[in-house]
């Protein structure tokens, strides 16, 4: 690894997540996990507003200033929270120019479900899903690899982005989705962390919300 790309692990690292009632905010200082701070809120009446005044109050504008790394979960999650949270992280990149990457909410807590499942052993991938209100699901496949440099360490890679089935396959490995706001918050500090972000400025512009359905269902 060069220098240039040590030194930019330790910058610091903002991530904005969401979960089907709450958003969160998370903050890494540099890599050692005791500087990570956390910020958690469940909705309210006024998300819009209180997005920005709950951010302005979590973060300086000093430390803002200093990011570079910026992620941003984008959904399946309610849909509303997963569209303001994505146009704040595609602002706070484009002003501050700092490139941004994006995870979907099933790929962020992929690798605890594997975990908590024990699945890592025996079986290769699996499905993640989530049970829509009227008919169908929104479903996501997960690769388990393994780092070829440390293999104790569970990578976990998205082979399927979550979109809308009619059904679930049975022969196939699935696990209904469980949101976890602490949890998910530092796999995406890890996540932002390893995905060594490139110096694309504009990539800002690729992220949109992930939302296979219509706000009606």
């Amino acid at each position: 690894m060069t220098n240039k790309l040590k030194q930019r692990e330790n910058f610091p690292a903002l991530v904005i997540h969401s979960a089907d009632n709450s958003f969160c905010f998370g903050y890494r200082k540099n890599n050692s996990l005791e500087s990570d701070e956390f910020f958690i809120k469940k909705f309210d009446n006024d998300l819009c507003n209180n997005l920005i005044n709950d951010l302005n109050k979590f973060i300086s504008k000093e430390n803002l200033q200093k990011l570079n790394k910026l992620s941003v979960s984008t959904g399946p999650a309610n849909f509303n929270a997963s569209r303001l949270i994505v146009v704040l992280a595609r602002t706070i990149s484009q002003q501050i120019n700092c490139p941004l990457d994006s995870f979907s909410s099933f790929e962020i807590m992929a690798k605890r479900i594997a975990s908590k499942n024990n699945i890592f052993i025996n079986k290769k991938s699996f499905w993640i899903y989530k049970k829509l209100k009227r008919k169908g699901f929104i479903a996501g496949k997960y690769e388990i690899c393994h780092n070829k440099k440390i293999p104790s360490d569970l990578v976990i890679r998205e082979t399927v982005l979550p979109k809308v089935v009619k059904e679930l396959e049975s022969k196939e490995l699935v696990f209904e989705a469980v949101y976890d706001d602490k949890e998910d918050l530092k796999e995406l500090l890890n996540l932002s962390n390893k995905n060594l972000l490139n110096s694309n400025l504009d990539s800002w512009k690729k992220v949109l919300p992930l939302y296979p359905i219509s706000p009606i269902n």
